[in-house]
């Protein structure tokens, strides 16, 4: 059976499946399939159509609408994160604009996060204080601030904050989720998670960071390619200068939409700079309890969770 046929057969039969919360995914033939998002890998989703699970290959996809899912809800209300998604995201870019504007409206989530052996750079993903960065500018550490720049009567203040607890660590892919608990913290400006799937290569884009320290430092290029491979992870890579310091922070599109996270440059050469795709990271966030941190085992960056009730009684009675 070919993928096409498959697809058709899973669309059918789909028809009489009922999902509590079900995604969407838009295929280009017009098609479309409603199920549960397994997984998503860099070159295809794995989804859950009630009777089987479909392996599509996102050359096939056009668009991807998520619905709400009731395990993040749960997680994000219990985390204080309030009604609605963790994040901010969209599949489709929106209508390009100039750096200047956009800088001007979404440089407050952009922040410095700082540590004893170094520093990088991070963004809000939602307004109570959750950030991304990278895994390795906070590997080791448990002493972490992050440096917050917020626009009053038409200046930036910087403000420090130093209650930084780890949430989880996906050391495999780089990244690390962050949450700010100071007391008295306001709601903080956050950044809308896009499409890196939609960039085609010479597209615009640009970067907020701190390299070598330089705060708040823009720097602009074009996406070199979408699938550059090193040691075996599929990259970003950009012509937009990436330094040290820049680790963790934000490449956007000209929609002022996160498409990556940079993390590292070839220092023998310029205009060689990589970011991890946001689809990584937006998988990341969707199953943040499976890479949960854990004092006990810092450096394992998955959550061992415990076997269900019967389960466990089996085990408990051999």
């Amino acid at each position: 059976m070919s993928f096409k046929q498959h697809i058709a057969m899973a669309a059918l039969l789909g028809c009489g499946t009922s999902f509590i919360s079900a995604d969407t995914i838009q295929l280009k033939d017009t098609a479309a399939i409603s199920g549960k998002i397994l997984a998503e890998k860099s070159d295809s989703l794995i989804v859950d159509v009630g009777y089987t699970a479909l392996v599509i290959p996102r050359s096939a996809i056009t668009g991807i609408t998520k619905a709400a899912a009731a395990s993040n809800a749960t997680l994000a209300a219990a985390a204080g994160v309030g009604a609605g998604q963790f994040y901010s995201a969209t599949t489709r870019s929106s209508v390009a604009r100039d750096v200047s504007s956009l800088v001007k409206q979404i440089g407050e989530a952009v922040v410095q996060v700082r540590t004893p052996g170094g520093l990088g750079s991070g963004f809000f993903i939602n307004q109570d204080g959750y950030l991304i960065t990278n895994f390795h500018v906070i590997e080791g550490e448990t002493e972490i601030s992050v440096e917050v720049y917020l626009q009053r009567d038409g200046q930036l203040d910087r403000e420090t904050y130093k209650r930084v607890k780890i949430i989880a660590i996906n050391k495999f892919h780089d990244l690390a989720l962050l949450q700010i608990e100071d007391k008295g913290a306001p709601k903080f400006k956050s950044v809308t998670l896009g499409s890196a799937d939609a960039l085609s290569v010479g597209d615009g884009v640009f970067a907020i960071g701190s390299p070598l320290g330089l705060e708040r430092t823009v720097t602009q290029g074009i996406l070199s390619t979408k699938t550059r491979q090193l040691e075996g992870e599929l990259y970003l890579q950009t012509s937009t200068q990436i330094n040290p310091g820049n680790s963790g922070g934000p490449l956007f599109n000209l929609a002022g939409e996160v498409v990556g996270v940079t993390n590292m440059k070839i220092t023998f050469g310029e205009g060689l700079g990589f970011a991890i795709p946001v689809e990584l990271v937006k998988s990341f966030l969707d199953h943040r309890d499976a890479f949960a941190y854990s004092t006990d085992n810092p450096n394992n960056p998955f959550r061992y969770l415990e076997p269900p009730s019967r389960t466990k009684q089996k085990v408990e009675a051999k």
